[in-house]
């Protein structure tokens, strides 16, 4: 497996582009496919966007041949009109496509409680398909489209050592988490897979992924990641599935490192727990703790912060078995061996504090279970950010 160029334009079969103006942007994906298959996860607030409704409906009963996305506008908590102005969106691509409805999925994300701006819409939907491609540029404009406080665009592909391609372009700033979060993903595949594989490999991959970055706690209305398969090579499941890891990681990797006023990246493992559940419960209370990711931000190194999160994340623990160390990935402080402070290493973890990406490793000494999470320190930008977010 290696990384390649193009993202989603790296998946034969698939061209896209889109426009950005301002925070109003427009994404359109097509798949020219050999033999489609496509599957979804979404998000689990009960306040759902109406374009999630509309798309899960449309993979209910189709394969989706297309996705157009607008960004600057949620159209969530928007109705009946919200409904069918979704409606209105993929039947605007169908037609142009001289395909059905239901075999386009619809994606929004910006402010919530406005309602799309149609006209804005219908004015650049010619634009964006009249320069459709499978262009590396096509792509990175397809990504950059979707962006709302994104600083940086996130795309990714790799190329299976049987010649099979997986990219992924996604979205993703601030309202990120507990199951995924203000994110968009849209993740294509070369291999020749059925619906009901790519969704179980599509759940696999969220879990060990997007499931598990925080940026600050709050769970959005429009999540949503779509896994089409354009069908031209065969594939195993197996090999399939350590690749879509792989793109969904990165992915998860590139939201959490770009969080609404970030400066650093957190990543935190947890191993020797009870239980998966319990390794991923306190890995994410870790990146989660508002303590936690100021300290971080501050380069305070109270470690305490991180054994007070894993204490009241809910996994079982024995305080006299955790050990605690961070690392910059060049050098490490280990701070607490077994429930014993080790002395002497402040000035080790003050270096690492400097670092843009701080790792930090909890082991729990109780199991055989480990879970990986990521996310950012909290900045005065990130108030400033979504202080005047609608202005």
């Amino acid at each position: 497996m290696k990384l390649i160029e193009g993202g989603i334009c790296a998946v034969r079969g698939v061209k896209a582009n889109g426009i950005k103006q301002g925070k109003n942007g427009l994404a359109i994906i097509v798949a020219d496919a050999h033999r489609l298959a496509s599957a979804g996860v979404f998000t689990r607030n009960k306040v759902i966007a109406a374009p999630l409704v509309v798309t899960k409906e449309a993979l209910m009963n189709r394969e989706l041949k297309a996705v157009i996305a607008n960004s600057g506008c949620a159209n969530a908590f928007t109705g009946e009109k919200g409904i069918l102005d979704a409606r209105w969106m993929a039947a605007l691509l169908a037609k142009k496509l001289n395909c059905v409805e239901n075999e386009i999925g619809v994606a929004s994300t910006g402010v919530i409680g406005r309602y799309l701006d149609k006209d804005w819409i219908e004015e650049h939907i010619d634009e964006v398909l009249n320069r459709i491609s499978d262009s590396k540029q096509a792509g990175k404009a397809c990504a950059r489209a979707i962006m709302t406080t994104d600083t940086m665009m996130k795309e990714v592909a790799v190329e299976l050592g049987n010649g099979v391609h997986i990219g992924g372009i996604a979205k993703g700033s601030g309202m990120i988490e507990p199951n995924m979060g203000t994110m968009l993903a849209f993740l294509y595949t070369d291999a020749a897979l059925s619906k009901e594989t790519l969704s179980s490999c599509l759940k696999k991959a969220i879990d060990k992924s997007f499931n598990m970055v925080v940026v600050d706690g709050d769970t959005s209305t429009n999540d949503m990641a779509l896994l089409t398969a354009t069908g031209y090579q065969e594939c195993e499941e197996e090999v399939f599935q350590e690749g879509l890891d792989l793109v969904c990681i990165s992915l998860a990797k590139m939201i959490a490192k770009d969080g609404e006023g970030a400066t650093r990246l957190i990543e935190v493992g947890v191993k020797g727990a009870r239980t998966e559940d319990d390794a991923r419960a306190a890995a994410k209370a870790i990146v989660r703790s508002p303590l936690v990711k100021t300290a971080i931000f501050g380069k305070d190194p109270n470690w305490g912060r991180v054994v007070a999160a894993v204490g009241y994340s809910g996994a079982e623990v024995e305080q006299d078995k955790i050990s605690l160390k961070f690392s910059d990935n060049k050098n490490e402080a280990k701070l607490v061996d077994s429930g014993r402070i080790v002395e002497g290493k402040l000035g080790a973890l003050k270096s690492i504090m400097e670092s843009r990406e701080i790792v930090i490793e909890v082991a729990l000494g109780l199991g055989e279970h480990e879970a990986t999470a990521w996310g950012c320190d909290l900045t005065y930008d990130y108030v400033k950010i979504n202080a005047m977010y609608t202005t």
